[in-house]
């Protein structure tokens, strides 16, 4: 793994945790971690409507978002599952407690219900969610250990799986670091979101952990330095 983020270490502060946690929330709407989740669900609730010969009015699914930080990625989710006439049932998994329990204090609506687990080894039977996501997880864990979870995942989801991380950029480096200052991003902050983007992924090297966990190569590039797989487990996409 290339370097240490605060994230990772189980013993990290709990205020620290969740002012990086607010920070990442603020990237993802501002940078587009959050839209390039969205749009791939757009898709799949679009299509889901039509093959159910109407917009989906009054169907409730079941959304697993692993490694759910403050859970601002499955709330949008709901939002716009809400447009085309479905209910989104929020589960999100955090393996670190101190981020649990800042989801758990952002959600005053009581949206999200929280699982604390390894992403890898939940307690879940096969094909018991309908849709599962995970933005920003995989750059944690080493290559094998994120190839285990995304054949995981796709064993859990009965409907699709959305994955979203960072792509590898320099660009995108210097610009986060430049743009952290102005935004009052702490400093534990702007060192984490280099290292992530130093962990991230080209597109060839994502597909290649697909392969490996038994799904077609469908990743692809998004705008905000991100790289998207999506797929359908009961289509062609997974094997």
């Amino acid at each position: 793994m290339i370097g240490i983020e605060l994230l990772d270490d189980p013993r990290a502060d709990p205020a620290a945790v969740r002012k990086e946690l607010q920070d990442i929330a603020r990237l993802n709407d501002l940078f587009g971690g959050t839209r390039a989740v969205v749009r791939e669900l757009e898709t799949i609730f679009q299509k889901a409507g039509k093959a159910e010969g109407g917009n989906g009015t009054g169907t409730t699914w079941t959304l697993l978002d692993v490694g759910t930080g403050l859970g601002d990625i499955p709330r949008a989710a709901a939002g716009a599952a809400r447009r085309h006439g479905i209910t989104l049932r929020l589960v999100g998994v955090e393996l670190n407690r101190a981020a649990a329990a800042a989801a758990r204090a952002a959600d005053g609506a009581g949206r999200l219900a929280l699982v604390l687990g390894d992403g890898g080894a939940l307690p879940l039977r096969p094909r018991s969610v309908d849709v599962v996501i995970a933005s920003q997880v995989l750059h944690h864990l080493p290559r094998d250990v994120a190839v285990r979870w995304i054949a995981t995942f796709g064993a859990l989801a009965r409907r699709a799986v959305i994955l979203a991380d960072l792509r590898r950029s320099r660009v995108a480096m210097a610009g986060l670091w430049l743009a952290s200052y102005p935004l009052g991003f702490s400093g534990v902050t702007r060192h984490d979101g280099v290292v992530s983007l130093r962990r991230g992924y080209t597109r060839g090297e994502f597909n290649e952990m697909l392969v490996s966990a038994g799904v077609l190569p469908v990743a692809r590039y998004r705008p905000g330095f991100r790289v998207v797989a999506a797929w359908e487990t009961s289509d062609a996409s997974h094997r």
